[in-house]
C-alpha cells in the first residue's frame, strides 16, 4: 500500500500539524503534499524527516509570509498535485487539502478538522474581522467566498471516506456536504501532565489571541469579579485584551511548553470561551488534573463532562461566565483528581494511532476486495 499525506500549509505547528504529524509515526516513509512549507518551524518535529512537495503558491511574491492572501489560488493549486503513484491518499483538511485530485484506482480517505469555516458559517464573522463589510472590497469578497463553497461541495465528492475530528465537526460536515463521517478524536500529549492534588488560588487560560477566542471576554469577566486569572498566549487582540486586565490579571504572553505545563498543573480551574471545532487545550488541562470552566457549545461538549471534569456556561457574554465561576467559587462540586485525568486519557495518541490505522487498513480491504469485484 503506496501512501502519501495532503495537508493544507505547514505553516504553523499547531492542532492540525500535530494530528499529521501522529499520523506520520505510522508511515514513515509516506511523503506530503501542501501548498506551502515553512521547513523551519518544524526543525524540532517529526514533519521534517519526511519529503515535502509544495505548490506554485509557494514561489508566488511573499507567498510563505502571506499565503491566506492566495486563497482564490488554493483550489487550482491543489488540483495540480500529481498523486498518481499512490494507491491511498490522506488529506488532512482545514481549508482545500480533501480537493487534491485522485483517480477512481485511489483510496482517498480525508481526515476532516473542520469545513473552511470562514466560507460557511463563519463568513459574516470573517467580513466583519477584517473590517470589509461593506463597500466594493466586501463584493469581491462575498464572491470569492461564493466560488471557495461551490468548489468546497464539488471537491467532497473526491473523497472515499471522511473522517472528522469530534461528532460536531462531523454534523457539520453532514450539513455542508451531506456525507457521513467516521469520528476519530485527535492525538492530546496528555502524558506530558502530571496531576497535582494541591491547587493554588489562581484561574488559567491559555491561547493565541485572536478575536474567536475570547479571551478579552475571559479578562474582562475576571476583572469585575476580582479572582486571580494568569493568561499564557500571544497573538494580534494582544494590546486589545490588555485594556480589559485589571490588577487580578496577569498577561504573560507567549511562554514556552516547560511554562505552560507548570501553570496547568498548578492552577485551580482552567477557563475556556471559545467555540472550537475540538479543542486541545481543555483535554490538557485536564490530563493536568485541572477542572475546566468552558462555553458549553462546539467540541468541548465531547471532551469535559459536566459535574464531574468541569462546568458549562452557556451563553459567549461576560455576565454568564461570571455566573459560572461564582458557582464554581462555591465550592458545591467536588472534583476528584482521578477522574479528571481519567477523562482526558480517552484521547491520547496511542488511541488516536490505533483507530486511524485500523481505519486506513479496513477501507483499503475494502476497497480492494471491491475493485477486485467489479
Amino acid at each position: 500500500m503506496r501512501l502519501v499525506f495532503v495537508h493544507d500549509w505547514l505553516a504553523v505547528y499547531a492542532g492540525a500539524e500535530k494530528v499529521l504529524e501522529a499520523a506520520l509515526e505510522l508511515y514513515p516513509d509516506a511523503p506530503i503534499y501542501t501548498l506551502v512549507y515553512c521547513k523551519e518551524r518544524f526543525e524540532n518535529t517529526r514533519i521534517k524527516e519526511h519529503l515535502v512537495h509544495t505548490s506554485f503558491i509557494e514561489r508566488l511574491p511573499k507567498g510563505r509570509e502571506k499565503y491566506r492572501a492566495y486563497l482564490p489560488l488554493m483550489p487550482f493549486a491543489i488540483e495540480q498535485f500529481n498523486l498518481s503513484d499512490y494507491d491511498v491518499v490522506v488529506s488532512s483538511s482545514h481549508s482545500v487539502a480533501k480537493g487534491v485530485l485522485t483517480r477512481a484506482d485511489q483510496l482517498h480517505v480525508s481526515y476532516v478538522h473542520t469545513p473552511i469555516r470562514y466560507a460557511w458559517d463563519l463568513q459574516f464573522q470573517y467580513l466583519k474581522e477584517v473590517g470589509i463589510e461593506h463597500g466594493l472590497k466586501s463584493v469581491i469578497a462575498r464572491l470569492i467566498l461564493h466560488y471557495i463553497r461551490l468548489w468546497d461541495v464539488a471537491s467532497a465528492n473526491l473523497v472515499d471516506v471522511f473522517v472528522a475530528n469530534s461528532h460536531y465537526v462531523a454534523r457539520r460536515i453532514w450539513k455542508v456536504y451531506r456525507r457521513e463521517a467516521r469520528v476519530i478524536y485527535p492525538p492530546v500529549d496528555v502524558d506530558r501532565f502530571t496531576p497535582r492534588s494541591q491547587r493554588e488560588d489562581f484561574y488559567l487560560t491559555l491561547s493565541r489571541l485572536v478575536p474567536y477566542k475570547k479571551i478579552d471576554l475571559i479578562v474582562e469577566a475576571f476583572t469585575r469579579l476580582g479572582l486571580p486569572l494568569v493568561v499564557i498566549g500571544d497573538g494580534p487582540d494582544f494590546d486589545k485584551v490588555k485594556r480589559f486586565a485589571g490588577p487580578n490579571v496577569q498577561l504573560l504572553g507567549y511562554q514556552p511548553d516547560s511554562v505552560v505545563k507548570d501553570y496547568m498543573e498548578r492552577c485551580k480551574a482552567f477557563v475556556f470561551a471559545a467555540e472550537e471545532d475540538f479543542g486541545i487545550t481543555p483535554v490538557e488541562a485536564q490530563a493536568a488534573g485541572a477542572p475546566v470552566i468552558a462555553y458549553g457549545k462546539g467540541g468541548v461538549t465531547e471532551t469535559v463532562v459536566p459535574g464531574e471534569t468541569g462546568i458549562f456556561f452557556h451563553e459567549q457574554t461576560v455576565e454568564s461566565l461570571s455566573e459560572a465561576v461564582q458557582e464554581f467559587e462555591t465550592g458545591k462540586y467536588r472534583f476528584d483528581l482521578e477522574r479528571i485525568r481519567e477523562n482526558a486519557e480517552r484521547f491520547s495518541k496511542a488511541r488516536f494511532q490505533r483507530e486511524f490505522s485500523e481505519l486506513v487498513e479496513r477501507e483499503w480491504l475494502k476497497f480492494t476486495e471491491g475493485s477486485r469485484g467489479q
